[in-house]
């Protein structure tokens, strides 16, 4: 049988990735051996589930109260699931910057869902004041993507 080596420097590594990705688990495995990096909100800890299995819990991050930019006024939220785009297409500037005037209609990002990418429009006139989502992000139904006010 063939074991990964357990290096604990690789699994704090591991574990960076998953903070720095926003991933809830990786996993590697070569054939009966496998190593498993988990983040959830336990503090961390190793545990061995079968040969060369390494489970760790790596702290969740403290995130920002979503629910209050939604209901926030001027808040764009997310009409479906998919991800974000800022930009029509790669290497080309965004639609909006913090701090632009915007008018009701203007396109303000992309979602693409399914294939297929929807223009999210500005729903009143006013001024990008908080762009809350990244380029190439995934976004979820009702989430808060830009402020205008």
């Amino acid at each position: 049988m063939t074991r990964i080596p357990i290096d604990p420097d690789s699994i704090r590594a591991l574990a960076a990735v998953l903070m720095e990705t926003g991933l809830t688990e990786i996993e590697i495995a070569d054939k009966d051996s496998r190593i498993r990096v988990v983040r959830g909100g336990a503090p961390a800890a190793a545990a061995v589930a079968a040969p060369a299995t390494v489970v760790v819990a790596a702290p969740a991050p403290a995130a920002p109260a979503p629910a209050e930019n939604a209901s926030h006024p001027g808040a764009i939220v997310s009409p479906m699931v998919g991800v974000a785009y800022l930009s029509p297409e790669p290497g080309s500037p965004h639609f909006v910057s913090v701090g632009q005037q915007v008018s009701a209609g203007q396109t303000l990002l992309l979602i693409e869902a399914m294939k297929t990418f929807n223009q999210i429009k500005a729903t009143k006139s006013g001024t990008v004041t908080r762009i809350l989502v990244e380029n190439s992000s995934p976004v979820e139904y009702g989430e808060a993507l830009m402020i205008v006010e």
